[in-house]
């Protein structure tokens, strides 16, 4: 997605997600999160298995009957897309650079979640810039959303994204309940966990996860520079037996320490690989969430 073949390729991306994955979250639910809704509906008695957070105190007082209240699923969608394009992510090693891969998580979900009086709006992240684009509704919109994304200016080496300060830029203002999701690669420090915990309060969380295979392994390549694109510190090392074991056990360490703070968070975690097809992982998440919602076995 580079120079002249911007446009194309985004053309191209939306035909693709809307022909692969198109068909995956119709029902009644609250977008890519499956769910009973949030608005309330009518009071019923309590039966064996209906979750006791939904019981109505008030109405089961004047009853002496124990009543739980139903909620009503909400038909129009509120998507929050939070982007981070920071230096770490300009880099890849197979099929594309995670930054494209970035810009197709964006697609895909933009793509899904429009139509039907649903809104999007995203905070697009570069560390040295941060752009907004409202939530509004339809398909030229969402169309301009992702090329916004996509036309992003890449930041200086040496320029250091802040997820954490991305996402409390979702929760203040307080926004209309419905789905954040998270795109990073999710490298550095993790104090973004807090104000992603704030988040799930109040919206369904999806958090993806966009990987390169040398993250997460390094190769045997003899001698080699190692540059850090968020310092701009660079360092001349050996790849040795010994050095790629410990490089191998910290980046595992890491991402473990990533998905247990998305799990306390109580987010979805999608994991994109620039050496996987995309959509291919995309579908099989949407489908383990529908199942276990619907008590099916993933």
């Amino acid at each position: 997605m580079h120079g002249g073949r911007m446009e194309a390729a985004l053309r191209t991306m939306e035909l693709e997600v809307r022909r692969r994955l198109d068909g995956l979250l119709q029902g009644n639910h609250l977008g890519l999160v499956p769910g009973p809704g949030s608005e309330p509906g009518e009071a019923r008695p309590y039966q064996p298995g209906d979750d006791v957070r939904r019981m109505d105190w008030a109405v089961t007082a004047r009853t002496t009957v124990p009543h739980i209240r139903e909620t009503v699923a909400d038909r129009e969608l509120e998507t929050w897309l939070a982007v981070d394009l920071s230096p770490s992510l300009d880099f890849g090693t197979a099929a594309c650079e995670k930054r494209d891969l970035a810009v197709a998580a964006t697609s895909a979900v933009t793509h899904l979640t429009s139509g039907g009086g649903n809104r999007i709006g995203a905070i697009v992240s570069t560390g040295e810039t941060v752009v907004r684009v409202p939530a509004r509704g339809g398909l030229a919109h969402a169309r301009g959303l992702v090329r916004k994304v996509a036309e992003t200016p890449r930041a200086a080496e040496g320029t250091r994204g802040d997820l954490a300060a991305v996402l409390e830029q979702l929760r203040r203002p307080p926004r209309r309940r419905g789905l954040v999701v998270v795109i990073s690669d999710f490298l550095g420090d993790t104090g973004w966990q807090r104000p992603l915990r704030a988040l799930s309060a109040r919206h369904d969380l999806i958090a993806v996860e966009v990987v390169d295979p040398r993250d997460v392994d390094l190769p045997e390549v003899g001698t080699v520079v190692l540059s850090d694109p968020e310092s701009g510190r660079q360092r001349e090392v050996t790849a040795s037996p010994l050095l790629r074991r410990e490089f191998a056990a910290a980046a595992a360490e890491h991402r473990s320490d990533v998905a247990v703070g998305l799990r306390r968070a109580g987010a979805g975690h999608l994991v994109l690989r620039t050496d996987s097809d995309w959509i291919a992982d995309t579908v099989r998440f949407v489908v383990a969430r529908k199942r276990r919602w619907s008590g099916g076995v993933a």
